[in-house]
């Protein structure tokens, strides 16, 4: 049996498209369903989010508060703990850490916190380190490298 001349549409699928203006037996006649004058019944009746109708806006009225750092550095943060999953004497820098998933954005640099424990040693390399985490690594024999942030 051939399914193609068995489909049907979905149930509301083939509406017909509402004629407006077409006199007033169609029922939408007159104005158009779109009330009596006034701004939206106009062509390019049309005002941009926001607009309260020549009200002061509630984003101009609402004071300003908070300050934004410009020079704030964002980093890729990954815990100590979390590199327990990468063999015994490997190196860890931001490459490894992406193909693992353990970090997302490659553009980022990559500091190190010092929660959770490592059991072997690892070569690290990231661009800041807490004072815990660089601790913790020492302690299991593996080695602190340091990286210049780009910019800086």
């Amino acid at each position: 049996m051939n399914w193609l001349s068995c489909l049907e549409s979905p149930p509301g699928a083939n509406k017909k498209k509402k004629r407006l203006g077409r006199g007033d037996s169609s029922g939408h006649g007159g104005t158009s369903t779109k009330g009596h004058k006034g701004q939206h019944a106009r062509s390019g009746g049309f005002h941009k989010a926001g607009f309260e109708g020549g009200q002061m806006p509630l984003s101009r009225r609402v004071p300003k508060r908070g300050f934004h750092n410009p020079f704030r550095v964002e980093f890729n943060i990954v815990n100590v703990g979390e590199l327990a999953q990468f063999s015994s004497g490997a190196v860890v820098d931001l490459d490894a850490l992406l193909k693992k998933g353990l970090v997302r954005k490659k553009q980022l640099p990559l500091k190190i916190l010092g929660e959770g424990e490592l059991p072997h040693s690892l070569v690290v390399k990231a661009h800041q380190f807490s004072k815990s985490a660089a601790e913790k690594i020492q302690k299991s024999g593996g080695t602190v490298e340091l990286l210049q942030v780009k910019g800086q």
